[in-house]
């Protein structure tokens, strides 16, 4: 077996890669980020590589991956472990479950923690096609992971698409909570039918219309651009409509700065039960503690919308006025989010924890999204077929 050293020229979607004591972690923030404003919720967000992949082209029939993966378990809640997908020349030809790795075990009743050490795991994918193809690895979009070594039955070499670039922000959801893969999450979804390169900042807990994400967007290099703003507002309960409002229209103003022309488009939230009327914060129902499927629930009073608490309802409706008042951006484009998940998909397609899809619900958000945006007729469906490095 051939051992290829892993480089930033074979990793894409990444702000930046650190280099530890076992190999490299990719990071969806850059260290400016990370050092201002060490939040432990976006710092664990943001190293967990959603959307993150290899990409190389090869002719070689096995492949072995060691990931040395960091997670957090909870107590009473069965979480699934996170996923490598194997994909050849875009099609899923397999999917691995990581084992061992480290991990933080969290009591959610008594809020103590421990930390717990383990081994690597090795991804080994074999009876690969024979011939030249075109392979990318997705790494685990809910564990963070160090990449510790690439070995092959035939050299590697790093591969890029030509495709256009879709850059993406947005919660939880966008993230891929509740997913069972890193390819199967909404956004990975929506790129592979569109035809796209995706850099994923879902990051969840994170939307909160933070200037430094937009900054980063500012500066990434991009084709096309999307923003999901207004559930981790409510969830967190951190801005009232009058902050709300100023902070969108600041952000858009910092992405169209380094982007003044590129498609970009405005998604407000999907439909979600328990705060369509009811304001935050969210927090966890300690009911479910213990039934391996924790869920979320709505603490706020709907009385408190007329002193300017948030609502999902709240949220859309000054979204879509926003984009009205910004009509003279011609390449600024709205979407309700509720085309995407609405009230009538509740009943077929429940949100196990109330609060994000499942795995097959993540695969209609993205069919319905890449549909809306990357459709010919769409409204960033003509961008041209060119390559940005």
């Amino acid at each position: 077996m051939i051992t290829t050293a892993i480089t930033s020229e074979l990793v894409r979607g990444t702000a930046e890669i650190e280099t530890t004591a076992r190999g490299l972690r990719p990071h969806r923030l850059p260290a400016s980020v990370r050092t201002r404003f060490p939040d432990p919720q976006l710092l664990m967000a943001e190293s967990q590589p959603s959307g993150v992949r290899l990409a190389f082209s090869t002719t070689a029939e096995q492949l072995e991956l060691v990931t040395h993966p960091t997670r957090v378990v909870y107590l009473g809640a069965d979480r699934p472990r996170g996923h490598v997908d194997l994909m050849v020349d875009g099609e899923l030809v397999h999917s691995d479950t990581l084992t061992g790795g480290s991990y933080t075990e969290v009591n959610m009743s008594t809020g103590a923690s421990r930390q717990v050490e383990g081994p690597s795991h090795t991804s080994v994918f074999s009876g690969l096609r024979a011939g030249s193809k075109v392979v990318e690895i997705w790494l685990p979009h809910n564990e963070s992971v160090e990449l510790v070594e690439l070995r092959s039955d035939a050299p590697v070499k790093p591969h890029r698409s030509g495709r256009p670039v879709w850059l993406h922000h947005g919660s939880s959801i966008s993230h891929g909570s509740n997913a069972a893969t890193p390819s199967g999450i909404w956004p990975a979804v929506a790129a592979q039918l569109g035809g796209v390169e995706l850099i994923n900042l879902g990051l969840g807990g994170s939307a909160v219309v933070d200037p430094f994400t937009a900054q980063v967007m500012r500066d990434t290099p991009a084709d096309i651009i999307s923003v999901k703003l207004g559930i981790n507002v409510v969830n967190l309960d951190s801005m009232r409509l009058r902050s709300f409002v100023p902070a969108v229209h600041g952000f858009l103003d910092t992405i169209r700065e380094g982007h003044p022309e590129t498609p970009l488009l405005l998604v407000s939230p999907i439909f979600c039960g328990i705060h369509e009327d009811t304001p935050g914060p969210g927090a966890f129902d300690p009911a479910s503690f213990g039934t391996g499927q924790v869920k979320f629930i709505a603490t706020g009073s709907p009385e408190g919308v007329a002193a300017g608490q948030l609502t999902l309802r709240v949220i859309r409706d000054a979204l879509a006025s926003l984009a009205e008042r910004r009509s003279e951006d011609a390449n600024l484009h709205y979407l309700d989010g509720t085309s995407l998940y609405g009230a009538g998909d509740a009943a077929a397609h429940p949100l196990p924890d109330a609060l994000h899809p499942d795995s097959a619900t993540h695969r209609l958000i993205g069919e319905r999204f890449a549909q809306y945006a990357f459709a010919g007729e769409g409204p960033i469906g003509q961008v041209g077929k060119r390559a940005v490095v």
